[in-house]
Formats: structure tokens, C-alpha cells, sequence
């Protein structure tokens, strides 16, 4: 406190000259540097003053107050544009799933801008540096041992001549009886919801009663993976700065042992699966969305790597 007040009593003359970042901003040895995210918003809505403050405004604060720390800073973000809440959307306006992103990608910038939110630089999920980081992480996955394949009951409408996804059928939820229920999720009692577990499923794209069919997809391999992901996160939440609500999550699933989660979906909209017997489908967005982060970085500079695999800076 004593400082504070030194410091302001002598005024803004005495304080170190603002720090100027080389263009792009890339990690300087003996700095402090400082990499910030916001999540990444989901394209298929108008942004509202809810939006920006739960989402963009805390960390664009934060950037602010690094920079006003002399530390060197880099603050990215984009539009999560892949998944079937697009292809919804594209329904509902008559557009393509690009012919949307487009559209709500240009939305959402406008936003950002009018509010002066300090992104250092705004992109997207679907591009050609999203496809090569993910289908790199994929295939480093495979050659390690931790995918496996395996045949799950899905519906498919023959009238549109494809499986649907969870968010294209409509249906009973089994637990509440509640007559609108998504096939991932019901909206009255907020169960999760298996789209077979469904009453009376529908299509939601012809209204057509869909059947029940086996399909094969790839699974990440979480129970190989769970010694290892137990041991870091004991040891990152012990030295990180981790919130209680985290740390009680975070051990519940592990708790209850990590289950196969399955990383492939039946859609055309989505970063293509580069594996034989399974190139008519597309990764699952919660596979490929949290990839977004490094390919939006990589967007802005090729030494992405220096952001993201560089622990000692």
C-alpha cells in the first residue's frame, strides 16, 4: 500500500515506459508472458450484453491489466463454428452451414469491436489450420494406442437418408414424459438423455418416425489415459490456481472412472475424420472445438508452437 501511494503521489511520469510487443506477439526470453483466451463463443446467435460479460469481458480486464504490467501479452479468440447447433441454424434460415459461419462470424466481430474489446486477434474454428491440428492430434492419438472403435445404436431417418444427430430428433424424454425433449438432453427435468432412449422419436428435419441402426466410431481410450491424467491433476491442482467447484468436478469423474467417450460424429458439417471405414463422418465438437484455441493462434502467427509448447516461457 505504501508503494501504491509513493507511486501515485509521483505520477505517471516516473512509471516505466508502456512495453510495445513486436508484431505478432510472440513469447520474449526473460519476460513475463502471458497467453489469454476467452471461450470461444458459439457462431449461430447475436451476441447480448449476457454473452459479453460471461464470456469475452473478464478476460479482455485481465489483458488489459497485463499490459498495463509491462507483461508481455498475446489475447486471441474466435468463433466455435463447427457441430449440429450450425447445421440447425442453417436449416432454420435456408443457409449453408459455411453461409452462416460467415454470417455470424462477421456479427460477432462488429460486436467485439463496438464494445473495444482488446483482442490481439479474432478468428474462427473452421479452417485449413484447424483441419491439420486436429487430424495431427487424431493421428497421434491412433499411433499411441488410445482410440478404439466400437458399434453404437444411433437413430437414422430414411426419408433424409442419414443418421441423425442428437439435436435432429425430437422425442418423449423416458424420465419425465416431457413431450419436446432433445435427443441429447431434456429441457423440463434436464437429464441427459441417450437419443434411443427416447418415446415417439421424430425427425426434426421431415417429422419422420427414424429406426434404430448400428453404426461403427471411434472412441478416445479414457480409462488408458486415467493414471496419467490422475497424476496431473493432482499435481496441477495442488500448485495451480484451481477454484474449489474445479477441483470437486474434476475428482467426481474420476471418482466414478473415466468411460470411452466417443470423438466421431454421422454429420457433413464438421473437420473430417482422416481414417479409412470412417471418412463419411467427422469429429465430435468437443473433440475438435477445445482444438480451436491452437488453430486460431496459428492463424495469427506459423510460430504458433512458441505459445503452446513452450512451458518455459
Amino acid at each position: 500500500i505504501a508503494a501504491a501511494a509513493d507511486a501515485w503521489a509521483r505520477g505517471a511520469a516516473s512509471l516505466p515506459k508502456p512495453w510495445q510487443p513486436q508484431k505478432p506477439v510472440l513469447p520474449v526470453e526473460g519476460m513475463r508472458n502471458v497467453l489469454i483466451t476467452s471461450a470461444l463463443p458459439y457462431v449461430n446467435n447475436v451476441p447480448h450484453l449476457g454473452n459479453i460479460i460471461g464470456c469475452v469481458l473478464s478476460a479482455d480486464t485481465f489483458a488489459r491489466y497485463c499490459r498495463l504490467r509491462n507483461w508481455n501479452t498475446l489475447y486471441v479468440c474466435g468463433t466455435d463454428e463447427y457441430g449440429t447447433a450450425t447445421e440447425t441454424k442453417a436449416v432454420e434460415e435456408g443457409l449453408t452451414p459455411r453461409e452462416i459461419c460467415d454470417k455470424y462470424n462477421a456479427i460477432h466481430a462488429d460486436i467485439y469491436r463496438w464494445f473495444d474489446i482488446s483482442f490481439d486477434y479474432f478468428g474462427r474454428t473452421t479452417t485449413p489450420a484447424q483441419t491439420k491440428i486436429a487430424q495431427d492430434i487424431f493421428h497421434r492419438l491412433l499411433a499411441r494406442g488410445f482410440l478404439l472403435q466400437d458399434t453404437v445404436e444411433q437413430l437414422r431417418c430414411e426419408d433424409c437418408q442419414q443418421f441423425l444427430a442428437d439435436r435432429f430428433v425430437e422425442g418423449t424424454c423416458p424420465f419425465c414424459s416431457y413431450e419436446e425433449a432433445r435427443g441429447d438432453q431434456c429441457d423440463k427435468c434436464g437429464k441427459l438423455i441417450n437419443a434411443v432412449e427416447l418415446k415417439n422419436p421424430q425427425c426434426k428435419l421431415c417429422r419422420g418416425v427414424p429406426v434404430v441402426k448400428p453404426t461403427q466410431h471411434l472412441f478416445l481410450d479414457l480409462p488408458k489415459l486415467e493414471k496419467r491424467l490422475e497424476s496431473w491433476l493432482e499435481q496441477s491442482s495442488t500448485t495451480g490456481d484451481w477454484t474449489a467447484n474445479a477441483r470437486y468436478i474434476t475428482r467426481s469423474w474420476l471418482r466414478d472412472g473415466l468411460k470411452p467417450r466417443c470423438i466421431t460424429r454421422d454429420l457433413k458439417w464438421g473437420t473430417p475424420v482422416p481414417l479409412d471405414g470412417f471418412r463419411d463422418k467427422v469429429f465430435y465438437v468437443w473433440f475438435d472445438a477445445p482444438i480451436g484455441y491452437l488453430s486460431i493462434t496459428a492463424n495469427y502467427t506459423d510460430q504458433w508452437e512458441r505459445w503452446w509448447k513452450n512451458p518455459q516461457q
